[in-house]
Parts: C-alpha cells; structure tokens; sequence
C-alpha cells in the first residue's frame, strides 16, 4: 500500500475535515483573499526568469486555505475574483469562456455548497507550478451524508495571474439547481 500524505502539513490551515480551523484563522484568511484578488493583473503574466513556476506554485499554497474559506462562507464576490475574465471552464454543463458566460450557473453550485447545515471540505489536494488539484465533497452536518462532490483541476497563475483555466467533474445527490433563500446568502 503506498504512503498516506497530509495534503494539509505545510499550509496556513487544514480543510480537510470540519472543524479544523479556529474563527481568528478564518477572518485572516478572508482578508488575505480579498488582497490576492487585487493583485490579479490586467493582463496574464508570463512564467520566466522574474515570475517562475516555483514562485507561483508557492503563491498558489498560500492561497488554496483562502479559496476553502470563501466557498464555505458563501463569498462570491471573492472566488468571482479569483478567475480571470477570459477564463476557460470544463465541466458537465459548460464549457465556459469568460467570467461572466459561468457566473450565474456556479452560484447555484456555490448556494448549494455552502448552504447552512453543510459543511464543504477537501481531503485531497495537490499542487504542481500553476497547476491545483483538489476533490471535495459536502457533508450534511447533522446526518453525516454526501450531498454533493466533485474533482477539479485548477490552472491559476499564482496571485498576480489568477485562474484562467478550471476543468471541474461534479455529483449533486440533493438538488442542482438552489432555492431562491440559498441564492441569496452567496454575497457578489
């Protein structure tokens, strides 16, 4: 059998599982988003000598616990910032080009993710240059049943880049589609 890994044993804080992660850490973690989203340049950096791989997939660590937070308090505005305008976007009911094209669909998805009562983690996730891959899954907390999961493939150009590229398979057990008072805690 091959080696068990903690994805979690070298970034800021640990998503895992549920509550792993102290309310302090969480209000750090969310003001550190907001800033990565403003460091998104207008146009996508090259990857050289003065902006390297190395460099992008540390910006990327940095960031992933700041992506966990907003997607489980419901911050749209944040994880809408953290895609370039011209992203390309891969999944079951795309695909996508550009922000705007996926915008109204993935609030469904972020509404029935993060709804009260479930707790979204992410026990696998890996990292490589600008590359991140993560699975996930939504647990009801109170039944302890899957709702909904999902495997994604990120190409984000650390902080200065963005996403521009998201390939993204998932499975909704509950519903597809949120009730309008689900819709309207996802802030944009």
């Amino acid at each position: 059998m091959g080696r068990r890994t903690n994805y979690y044993q070298d970034l800021a804080a640990d998503y895992s599982k549920p509550g792993l992660v102290s309310e302090e850490m969480k209000q750090q973690l969310i003001a550190m988003g907001e800033q990565f989203v403003a460091m998104k340049q207008d146009v996508l950096p090259q990857v050289d000598a003065t902006y390297t791989l190395e460099q992008i997939e540390r910006e990327n660590k940095e960031w992933w616990p700041t992506h966990c937070e907003a997607l489980r308090q419901s911050r749209g505005d944040i994880l809408t910032g953290e895609y370039r305008n011209e992203l390309v976007y891969f999944c079951q009911d795309g695909p996508y080009y550009g922000v705007e094209e996926q915008k109204t669909r993935e609030q469904h998805w972020w509404a029935l993710i993060a709804q009260p009562g479930v707790t979204m983690c992410w026990p696998i996730v890996m990292f490589h240059g600008e590359f991140v891959h993560f699975e996930w899954k939504c647990e009801d907390n109170e039944t302890n049943e899957t709702i909904a999961k999902g495997m994604v493939c990120w190409v984000r150009r650390g902080h200065r880049g963005g996403c521009h590229f998201k390939s993204e398979q998932l499975t909704f057990y509950r519903d597809v589609f949120a009730p309008q008072n689900l819709v309207d805690l996802v802030t944009l």
